[in-house]
């Protein structure tokens, strides 16, 4: 079952044989495509490329077929694709890998190794993402900008609070506003408890005379393929 379908470096390929990896290729990718979807955020492209990739990907190791100039000559072909495109984060690489190891194991004529290993890849992701395995419930980290008057003096003002309420906390920048009548000052903060944060910031409103704070997420500049 999990031998493959191909005799080793033979050229002559039977349609039969041929069509079972094309068809299982495709099933495979769209398998692959609809995990990916599954409680995350896509585009329609990315998820048509990933159910794509597998026959591509299987086209060129068909190709190759065990032929070493072949296989240099496809090698130079893809050092020279450079990716446009945003990098992505680790569901997106996950998923464009499985895709690529469908590729190869189909263009091998490995069918059934393939399919019995993507089942299993596939519910183990698809339980990892509905029991929210690695997800924070209480911890959580905030980008605070809290404004003060120029004669308080800012240095450990808000130490205590920090060490009571924060794991961490550190304080990226500082600068003036208001023509120099005020400053503003901008930390991240590691928040032990999630729900504690507004009494957090009802401390320092006491320490900062009630004016501005403003608590945010990080900022990481990240964006979806």
């Amino acid at each position: 079952m999990l031998s493959s379908l191909l005799v080793e470096s033979s050229v002559d390929l039977s349609y039969k044989q041929l069509f079972v990896c094309i068809i299982t290729s495709i099933l495979l990718g769209l398998l692959v495509a609809r995990v990916h979807m599954y409680r995350n955020v896509y585009s329609k492209n990315f998820v048509i490329t990933l159910a794509i990739l597998p026959v591509l990907v299987q086209l060129v190791i068909m190709l190759v077929n065990g032929n070493l100039g072949t296989g240099v000559a496809v090698l130079g072909a893809f050092s020279l694709i450079r990716f446009r495109s945003v990098a992505g984060g680790a569901k997106e690489i996950t998923s464009i890998f499985w895709s690529m190891g469908i590729g190869l194991a189909t263009g091998m004529g490995y069918v059934g190794y393939i399919a019995l290993f993507s089942v299993i890849i596939a519910l183990f992701l698809l339980i990892l993402n509905t029991i929210h395995f690695g997800e924070k419930q209480k911890v959580a980290e905030r980008e605070v900008k809290i404004t003060i008057p120029e004669d308080l003096d800012y240095p450990g003002l808000f130490d205590d609070l920090f060490e009571q309420y924060t794991y961490s906390a550190n304080l990226d920048s500082v600068k003036t506003t208001n023509m120099g009548s005020l400053y503003e000052l901008r930390y991240r903060v590691t928040l032990k408890d999630s729900r504690m944060e507004k009494e957090l910031m009802d401390a320092m409103r006491v320490r900062n005379g009630n004016l501005t704070i403003v608590s945010g997420k990080v900022s990481t500049n990240r964006e979806e393929l």
